[in-house]
């Protein structure tokens, strides 16, 4: 029997962490190809800060934060007959996530391998659909390329890490302060860089005797995008996931015109839901046998528990975390 009310965290007003509220709601209904989840565990991202901060959010987006859980199948909407009640899974969403129950697109909710805990498997729908796409769609990074990752200790980076090494790729990462880069060489990279100390520039035209990187991907943006430029190789391609240094940049056409370059960027939210479904069949045939064979592990810096989703965003907004923050919903019926 489910439960009238839940609990969910929302931002009250636009704000900093400490406008962050847990509420009563009441539990949603699936619609027509959704199913309901209770929730085992809550991601958090950038885009949930950027929500919480009261930038614009694509129309109908839920108040309650949130754009991925693990959990299990609670109800089915109509016209669903791929899942069935009580199945684990892990799902992308426009939003609710922050709750003990949210609803899901049915082809957006994946199958949890037998060997993830649904304790880490909310750190992989975002990290997922976003490296799926970027590094090996707009990327098209391939076999015994080498790929330089920036901001490489976060969740989407560590996940994209062990993507490369897992399709045969060579891996550069970059990140800030000693602790960041053990966490890389845990991983098996490469070559790791310390922004904090070290020039990624000379080191990758020494590491590479000047044949430079294939592919890039960039989460900072700002002067870093010329310093990418400069240690591409020929016919590389650069795809940008944010701009935490800034939006505008200088670009050198002559440079980009010489070596047949290419320069390409996403954004998963707003991404029209048959192209969210097109990506899950990626996932479904890509990445979840790399999950299933233990070849990709979400790097989990730390699980809080829902009360405390404020102290997890302060986490992100400090730049903190090596790997995927969590948020806990302690109830009953959800457990692996």
């Amino acid at each position: 029997m489910l439960p009238e009310m839940m609990k969910a965290v929302i931002a009250h007003q636009p704000g900093g962490p400490e406008v962050l509220t847990m509420v009563d709601r009441a539990v949603p209904q699936p619609g027509s190809g959704e199913v309901l989840i209770r929730v085992s565990h809550a991601g958090v991202n950038r885009p949930d800060i950027m929500q919480r901060s009261g930038m614009p959010v694509p129309p109908g987006t839920s108040e309650v934060l949130g754009l991925e859980v693990s959990g299990v199948v609670a109800e089915l909407g109509e016209g669903v007959d791929s899942l069935n009640l009580g199945t684990p899974v892990m799902a992308l969403l426009n939003g609710g996530g922050y709750a003990e129950y949210c609803v899901a697109r049915a082809e957006l909710c994946l199958p949890v391998p037998a060997a993830l805990p649904l304790a880490l498997a909310a750190g992989v729908p975002e990290a997922a659909f976003t490296v799926w796409h970027n590094l090996f769609e707009l990327g098209r990074l391939t076999p015994g390329e080498t790929v330089l990752i920036h901001g490489a200790a976060s969740g989407v980076g560590s996940f994209a890490i062990q993507s490369a090494q897992a399709c045969g790729a060579r891996v550069i990462a970059t990140a800030g302060g000693a602790a960041k880069i053990a966490a890389l060489q845990r991983l098996g990279v490469w070559r790791a860089i310390d922004r904090h100390s070290q020039d990624f520039v000379a080191l990758i035209q020494d590491e590479t005797q000047g044949h430079g990187v294939d592919v890039v991907l960039d989460n900072v943006g700002g002067d870093y995008v010329a310093r990418n430029l400069s240690v591409m190789a020929q016919g590389g391609r650069h795809v940008s996931l944010s701009f935490m240094r800034g939006a505008k940049i200088e670009l050198d056409l002559q440079l980009v015109m010489r070596k047949g370059l290419s320069l390409t960027s996403s954004t998963l939210r707003p991404k029209p839901a048959a192209e969210k479904a097109r990506l899950a069949e990626c996932l479904r045939k890509h990445i979840l046998p790399l999950l299933a064979a233990g070849k990709i592990i979400p790097t989990l810096h730390r699980t809080l528990p829902l009360a405390q989703a404020a102290e997890a965003h302060r986490i992100l907004e400090a730049n903190a975390n090596i790997g995927k923050v969590l948020l806990a919903i302690d109830q009953p019926g959800v457990s692996r």
